[in-house]
């Protein structure tokens, strides 16, 4: 089913809050909120849910997910029809995230709300990625499988409980996130993964276009498709950022002279670094170092 996308940006990733069942006779209506400040997901597991958000409306069936916005008007759109039975998990998250109408819209954003959230989840040296979840989608047995053992943690004392939930919960959406791949696309992302795998362990070697193709046996414009799909950039252009992600790290853990972290990420001119730095920045790597560091 053809579905908004929910693009979350972590670390952190989105977090645990609450949850429970509810149900509902003929002629019930879902409860009417505005702007509840969780995300609220919904899993129907007997009968329909008819729901509206915003003037959108949905009816969901067993097995069915919804994901409703913390910053939205939520309500039933039309009474339920018969016994309906649903559990619903509130969940909220502290970095940047986005309602896109696609995966295309969301790759098209993800450069930028990936700088938003490094700015808002003052993250501004590490590496973060995205996380893709459909707002309605069917739901997979291995997702529903881990919602069983979510549930099954309620004999746990408290304390307990509450760890096993958060880990539950990050395993539930990995679950949500992997399923809405097509198999192409979780081909693409799987190849994807390996560039970036081997950018990671090799910037601060000369990389290029025919290495990638060596070390991966597939044709550059093949690699270039990949990553633009799960990263929105092509291999090249993600060397480029990571190496400067990288020296935001040197810049505020060690006391390196700029020139020495510029060769240290795999630039070999100082005055290239500190362009391509300051024209991703907006200013230039020492004055981000001055920004967030003080001289004893």
């Amino acid at each position: 089913m053809n579905s908004p996308i929910l693009h979350f940006i972590s670390p952190p990733i989105p977090y645990f809050v609450d949850c429970g069942h509810a149900s509902y006779v003929k002629d019930d209506y879902h409860i009417n909120r505005n702007c509840i400040g969780v995300f609220d997901l919904i899993v129907v597991l007997k009968g329909t849910l008819p729901v509206g958000e915003n003037g959108r409306t949905w009816e969901l069936h067993e097995g069915e997910i919804l994901i409703l916005r913390p910053d939205a008007h939520h309500y039933g759109s039309a009474p339920c029809k018969g016994d309906t039975k649903i559990i619903w998990i509130h969940f909220q998250t502290f970095g940047s995230w986005k309602e896109c109408d696609s995966m295309n819209d969301c790759l098209d954003n993800q450069v930028l709300l990936i700088e938003s959230h490094k700015q808002k989840a003052y993250l501004n040296h590490a590496d973060v990625c995205s996380i893709f979840i459909p707002k309605h989608m069917k739901i997979s047995t291995k997702a529903m499988e881990v919602l069983d053992m979510f549930f099954q943690q309620e004999n746990e004392p408290q304390s307990l409980r509450n760890w096993k939930r958060q880990a539950s919960f990050q395993l539930f959406l990995q679950h949500l996130d992997r399923d809405l791949a097509s198999p192409s696309d979780a081909t693409a992302i799987q190849l994807a993964e390996k560039v970036e795998l081997f950018i990671r362990r090799n910037y601060t070697s000369d990389i290029t276009n025919t290495m990638l193709q060596k070390e991966l046996n597939y044709h550059p414009n093949y690699l270039a498709k990949s990553m633009l799909k799960a990263y929105g950039m092509t291999p090249m252009a993600y060397l480029h950022y990571y190496r400067l992600e990288q020296s935001k790290r040197l810049l505020l853990q060690t006391a390196w002279s700029i020139a020495r972290i510029a060769e240290e990420v795999g630039f070999h001119h100082i005055s290239h670094y500190s362009s391509c730095f300051s024209k991703k920045e907006g200013i230039s790597p020492l004055a981000f170092r001055r920004k967030f560091t003080r001289e004893r």
